[in-house]
């Protein structure tokens, strides 16, 4: 896999949870409309800087409880973008599963 973002892990570790996860969905939305427009490659290469990021917040996580759901959140990202999407993801889980991450980092950007 090729590495994207070559300059930015500890800047990306450096930020909160919520920030990272946002930043994870961001990807993820770009590649849903990439797919959605009928552009499988750059789906493709937001799909892996997406799990790029989501390693790197892996990297940065502490708890194992956390860690643990983020390496099944990367299990079905994986199985939706480049499996059979056995699990049955859609575009209005993902959008509904990162706009939580989205509105706490907006919060908390708006109490510094």
């Amino acid at each position: 896999m090729t590495v994207y973002h070559k300059n930015i892990r500890q800047k990306f570790q450096d930020m909160n949870f919520f920030e990272q996860m946002a930043n994870v969905g961001s990807e993820i939305y770009r590649a849903i409309g990439w797919r959605e427009k009928g552009n499988p490659e750059y789906a493709i290469i937001s799909f892996e800087r997406a799990l790029e990021l989501l390693d790197f917040t892996s990297e940065a996580v502490k708890e194992y409880h956390r860690l643990k759901e983020l390496r099944r959140l990367r299990e079905v990202i994986v199985d939706y973008f480049a499996g059979d999407n056995s699990y049955k993801s859609s575009p209005e889980l993902w959008n509904n599963y990162f706009f939580a991450f989205n509105y706490a980092a907006a919060l908390l950007r708006q109490k510094r």
